[in-house]
């Protein structure tokens, strides 16, 4: 994407305060970590190379969950997030195509009778979720039986699993295999759940031109090897790069 496709109008999009507000989510270790006063991830590396194309400096908001990142672009407190796609939250978000696949586990006790990932929606069955992540939006819509229980963020569901005895814990394949090896007496059942389609958002109140920047700007980054090695320089296992729009 070069950067004659940009225009006064859609750098002033973007960027109101003079600089590129950017919601950052800690919570979903696949995009972006904490490393002491800093930030850094998959995430990060494309909101500073977005801001780079626009021309002007990035300032990342971040934040510990999914919701409060959501809800940050949506209320115009930041201008460019990095969500999974879902349809409740398209109805404020202008999503671009996804950047990258990351798959939703569950997490059962060693001694847990459960094998298989259709046998957790069952009546009695109580299933903890991060409150307003892409899981929970997922599983409040699919789960006709189990009880969902919402851990404040992401990171706390295992953690809330286990302090309340419950069932399944359901998020992020890499945040649960952690917890198991943290905490000991845990196992995956295999495969997974959902796949979560992790995009760039912003306001749908922003003019086309602009949205159409921001969508050209992932598929340029995804073509051009940009977001593989960003996931390979920070490491990060089990994500994959999605593929180019409409394939």
């Amino acid at each position: 994407m070069h950067n004659s496709f940009l225009t006064h109008e859609i750098k002033n999009s973007f960027a109101l305060t003079g600089r590129l507000r950017a919601s950052i989510n800690v919570g979903n270790p696949i995009l972006a970590k904490r490393g002491g006063d800093n930030v850094g991830g998959v995430s990060v590396d494309l909101a500073q190379a977005f801001g780079d194309a626009l021309g002007v400096e990035v300032e990342f908001k971040v934040f510990e969950s999914a919701r409060e990142s959501v809800q940050a672009v949506s209320n115009n407190n930041a201008d460019i997030g990095f969500f999974a796609i879902d349809p409740l939250r398209a109805n404020e978000i202008a999503f671009t195509p996804p950047y990258v696949l990351i798959e939703g586990s569950y997490l059962v006790a060693e001694n847990s009778a459960l094998t298989s990932n259709h046998e957790v929606d069952a009546p009695g069955m109580r299933l903890v979720v991060g409150a307003g992540s892409a899981y929970d939006l997922f599983l409040s819509r699919e789960i006709k039986h189990a009880e969902i229980i919402r851990s404040a963020t992401s990171p706390t569901v295992v953690d809330t699993y286990v302090a309340i005895s419950a069932d399944v814990a359901a998020g992020v394949k890499q945040q649960l295999e952690a917890d198991s090896q943290r905490l000991g007496g845990l196992r995956l059942l295999p495969g997974n759940f959902m796949v979560i389609r992790q995009a760039m958002g912003c306001s749908k109140s922003l003019p086309e031109a602009a949205t159409r920047f921001l969508r050209n700007f992932i598929e340029a980054k995804k073509r051009s090897g940009y977001v593989g090695e960003s996931l390979i320089r920070n490491r990060i296992d089990g994500a994959t790069v999605a593929p180019p729009d409409g394939q």
